[in-house]
């Protein structure tokens, strides 16, 4: 909660102004960009040994926890956008997913658990439900909840999955 998807899904929920379409071109482009990830941690998984794969896992669910700390900026989307309000989601939200906090979680839980597809259907309905948030209700949440809390809370989960990933529950 609180990275650049969800101020870029806000962006182009705000910019559109037809939110079905943004959360259609949103699953789309999470179930590719994380389909990706957990496709690739999956076969690191086989080629790395259990143990170093356990304390990688543990550093970088760690590092997200302070990374998500740091805010982040709304993406630019195009001023006069060609191709409307689902392929221009589409387009700029895969690329926007590259190298973010949870493309690298998914590629992460990719390489925990056996099945990619599992792991894309998991970490694309959290991308929707997180996205959701934003895209029908944002701007109510955020004169209600405080951009800081929502980091806070985002931060202890990933401390809380780095702690269970390294205790081995």
């Amino acid at each position: 909660m609180g990275d650049k998807t969800q101020l870029l899904a806000l962006v182009l929920a705000a910019r559109f102004k037809k939110p079905w379409a943004v959360m259609s071109g949103i699953l789309v482009a999470t179930l590719l960009n994380h389909g990706l990830a957990s496709y690739a941690g999956n076969t690191l998984a086989g080629l790395v040994r259990p143990d170093i794969l356990r304390w990688g896992l543990v550093a970088i669910f760690a590092g997200f926890a302070l990374w998500i700390l740091i805010p982040d900026k709304a993406e630019e989307v195009e001023s006069n956008p060609r191709f409307g309000a689902f392929l221009t989601t589409v387009f700029v939200f895969f690329l926007a997913e590259m190298g973010d906090k949870t493309q690298l979680a998914t590629l992460a839980l990719g390489a925990k658990y056996s099945s990619a597809v599992l792991v894309t259907a998991g970490t694309t309905l959290g991308m929707l439900a997180a996205d959701g948030l934003v895209v029908f209700l944002g701007p109510s949440l955020t004169q209600r909840i405080p951009m800081k809390w929502i980091r806070l809370f985002s931060s202890a989960l990933f401390l809380i999955f780095a702690l269970v990933i390294a205790i081995g529950i």
